[in-house]
């Protein structure tokens, strides 16, 4: 098994096997071995960890991680790539790739079928861009099985997972991400160490999973839908976004019910807590 994350190997394996990254998948390979052993440190990987990784692409982190991981499960939806990756990692024992979408893939039946009691669960890839978002989100829905997740991103998105409320960057998906995971920026990365080089900047974010919610809602959908609409328009006071979901006509009650729980009306989305967003939550459900 031989190291594919520098720029030569990678660029053997491209040529050989005569493969373009793909834009449509947005696909940019890493050859940096620092930062790679740096994703792996942070997700801290050990002969006890089963790591599901998404998006292999020619297997330079896959390598990394199963120096480190007790089985390293990677899925790829590319299947120009099957022949480079058997290459790799056909006689790897602890190495299974899996040629499917993410975003169609059973999360449930995949923990099951890989998972036994006890065994630590662990989520890295580098994602690409374009499908960050719904893949976290599929991965945090079944959080309960999962330990930690650590992802290379871009920049911005890391910044809006991890951001606090009053900062630009904070937001619904801020909210979505650290209702269930404490979220922290590990490194920020230049564009300079991929093949092909993206547009922008990446940054490798840190999500562990919460024991437990971090705030505790009777209604989970209802709690996100008060959190979507306390964001459509960002200008807009929190009352304004509220009536344009729940109705112009409910003003006076809805006001009644901010003035309940100490929350300004004219306060905008972005400053409220998700502590605040749970008591919001529990408040609306009368209306």
């Amino acid at each position: 098994m031989t190291n594919p994350s520098t720029s030569k190997q990678t660029q053997r394996l491209l040529k050989k096997y005569d493969l373009k990254a793909k834009k449509s998948l947005g696909q940019n390979f890493l050859i940096d071995d620092n930062i790679l052993n740096n994703i792996v440190n942070a997700a801290e990987v050990d002969e006890d960890t089963i790591v599901f990784e998404v998006g292999p692409g020619l297997g330079a982190l896959t390598y990394k991680l199963a120096q480190e991981a007790k089985q390293v499960v990677a899925i790829e939806i590319d299947r120009r790539l099957e022949p480079a990756l058997k290459e790799r990692f056909g006689d790897v024992p602890n190495v299974e790739i899996l040629f499917q979408d993410i975003l169609e893939t059973d999360i449930d039946a995949l923990i099951k079928t890989y998972v036994k009691d006890g065994e630590r669960v662990a989520v890295v890839a580098n994602l690409p861009y374009y499908v960050t978002t719904p893949i976290l989100m599929r991965f945090l829905s079944h959080a309960s099985y999962i330990n930690t997740i650590v992802v290379m991103i871009q920049k911005e998105v890391a910044e809006r997972l991890s951001a606090d409320p009053g900062q630009k960057s904070y937001g619904s998906l801020s909210i979505a991400v650290q209702y269930t995971s404490v979220a922290e920026i590990v490194m920020t990365v230049p564009k300079t160490v991929f093949i092909p080089q993206p547009n922008v900047d990446s940054a490798v974010i840190r999500l562990d999973i919460r024991s437990e919610k971090k705030v505790h809602v009777h209604n989970e959908a209802f709690f996100f839908k008060v959190v979507k609409a306390a964001f459509a328009q960002r200008r807009k006071t929190l009352i304004n976004n509220l009536l344009h979901t729940f109705g112009k006509d409910k003003k006076e009650t809805i006001v009644a019910l901010l003035d309940s729980i100490a929350i300004d009306p004219q306060r905008r989305g972005e400053t409220l807590s998700i502590e605040e967003y749970a008591k919001l939550s529990e408040a609306l459900q009368s209306l």
